[in-house]
């Protein structure tokens, strides 16, 4: 029970963490800019004045992809950092 406990408080000071780090990710050749929490949180996103002359069309599916590639890389740092707590308990479905 000690245990289990000891994790809920580690994963309830590792969401803490997660809502507040922030990684940076870049598609188009730097053309976009998206940071994102590890909890999925879009904070900003920013794009090079000269990459919106380009075709509309170009530029939804760049910004488009460089989201869900945001999105993808803080759920895999996301559950890699869970994984890191949970790896010594047997919690089927949980993650």
């Amino acid at each position: 029970m000690k245990q289990a406990a000891k994790m809920q408080q580690q994963l309830q000071t590792l969401q803490e963490e997660m809502g507040q780090t922030e990684i940076e990710v870049s598609g188009g050749g730097g053309a976009v800019q998206i940071k994102i929490t590890l909890q999925q949180e879009i904070k900003s996103i920013s794009l090079d004045p000269d990459f919106l002359k380009e075709d509309k069309q170009l530029v939804e599916e760049t910004l488009t992809e460089a989201v869900r590639e945001a999105v993808s890389r803080s759920k895999s740092i996301s559950e890699e950092k869970m994984n890191e707590i949970t790896s010594g308990f047997n919690l089927p479905g949980m993650f």
